[in-house]
């Protein structure tokens, strides 16, 4: 079968190929991708090519495709997983395998799977630990969004408290507590910011900072302080820029005390450094971001380690009941993943999209890889209705939901302009 994918030859070395998959064996599943989410670390692992961990160091002639945030269709069977999958389930799919001790991920490592191709070969390693995915949701794009939710769900699973005069440790937030999100308006920001409003384990108080007024603007748009305080939580959004003494006022917010809780979402030393200040007693430190540079580094205060018992630890990716939880309170329709997805496009785009990423404003990219089209930011769906004039009501459905991408949207493009007739 002939599959279409964009592959990583090196340091930003991505080509767009038509090629051959291989015959399929018992032991593999065919899939058939309908969405990735392209995501940083898709950028950082093209930028550093096989420098990067998860990149073999022969991809100049075995090229990787890229894309770990992916979703579809289960085309065909291998005979060892007959009683286990079927063709036509749609999928999800956790990347992070930690196979046998290996850092070999689908998105960055392996020649016939990720998220930036028509059809892939799901290798039996990913079905071995559960990370095949049955998915029985609705929308594509939400499947795909699993994978950064679930990353955000295990970082709050990670961090961690301790209960007085013990050496007992609770793991996850404190109840009840103070959350500071620093650099926290981006997209995995916002994931955050939706999945500690509508968790069972929740925060009295959550104060984002973001030095874009812009992106302030647009969390408050979609996750409102109204609609943080009927779930119980006292939410503010703050720009340090407007403040002369930032730290001071942040504390001010919570009484004059530290917080319970810092996550930092930007790998910037300043903001890490900041963070560490901004910790009240037993307070942890989550350094989210994920740095390319292998020396980034940071003064932290050791004498408050010592005698304020603040900790600090970081957490990359989710594991597969991660995933299972994003896709729950998903399905229960409790959060709204689709609020991190500011642009779609075809499988055309992807070049061009990954390798410019950070001059790209707005939050997740999400690609409909058997479709072509210019990545568009969905408030500007009208302006390629030359193209096709289904753009112009797909502009209109997004724009009655706030232009948020919904299943709504999403259908249409699917069924009216992709014409898919799997998903009909």
């Amino acid at each position: 079968m002939k599959t279409r994918a964009v592959r990583l030859y090196g340091s930003n070395q991505l080509s767009l190929d038509t090629f051959d998959l291989p015959a399929l064996k018992d032991d593999e599943i065919l899939v058939k991708v309908i969405s990735d989410s392209i995501c940083m670390s898709t950028y950082k692992a093209t930028t550093l090519g096989t420098k990067h961990k998860r990149v073999p160091n022969d991809a100049s002639d075995n090229p990787v495709i890229i894309g770990h945030e992916f979703s579809g269709i289960i085309k065909e069977v291998g005979k060892q997983w007959a009683d286990q999958f079927s063709p036509g389930q749609r999928f999800a799919i956790q990347p992070a395998l930690n196979y046998k001790g290996s850092m070999d991920s689908p998105g960055y490592s392996y020649r016939h799977v990720g998220g930036d191709m028509t059809y892939a070969i799901i290798p039996p390693e990913v079905m071995e630990l559960g990370c095949l995915i049955k998915y029985e949701g609705d929308s594509f794009f939400e499947a795909s969004l699993a994978e950064p939710m679930s990353c955000v769900i295990g970082a709050f699973h990670a961090t961690y408290h301790t209960v007085p005069n013990t050496y007992e440790h609770v793991m996850d937030i404190k109840e009840g507590g103070s959350i500071a999100i620093l650099g926290g308006a981006g997209p995995m920001g916002l994931a955050a910011i939706e999945y500690v409003i509508h968790r069972d384990r929740k925060p009295s108080l959550l104060v984002v900072s973001d030095v874009s007024d812009d992106r302030l603007e647009r969390a408050a748009s979609v996750i409102s302080k109204a609609e943080a305080f009927t779930y119980g939580v006292t939410l503010h959004y703050v720009n340090p820029n407007h403040h002369d003494d930032f730290e001071a006022y942040m504390k001010s917010l919570n009484e004059g005390a530290g917080y319970d809780d810092v996550l930092v979402f930007a790998p910037i030393k300043p903001l890490v450094e900041q963070g560490d200040r901004l910790l009240g007693k037993d307070g942890t430190l989550n350094f989210f971001a994920g740095p390319t540079d292998a020396n980034f580094s940071a003064e932290l205060n050791l004498y408050n380690v010592h005698y304020a018992s603040t900790k600090v630890m970081g957490s990359t990716g989710g594991n597969t009941d991660d995933m299972i939880e994003s896709l729950e309170l998903t399905a229960a329709k409790r959060i709204q993943p689709g609020l991190m997805i500011t642009h779609i496009g075809g499988l055309d785009s992807v070049v061009d999209t990954v390798l410019n990423y950070p001059k790209i404003p707005g939050g997740k990219k999400m690609i409909y890889v058997h479709h072509e089209m210019p990545l568009t930011p969905i408030a500007e769906l009208a302006s390629i209705a030359h193209l096709d004039p289904k753009y112009k009501v797909l502009g209109d459905i997004v724009k009655a939901h706030n232009n948020l991408w919904t299943k709504e949207a999403e259908d249409y493009l699917l069924k009216e302009i992709i014409q898919d007739p799997d998903v009909a």
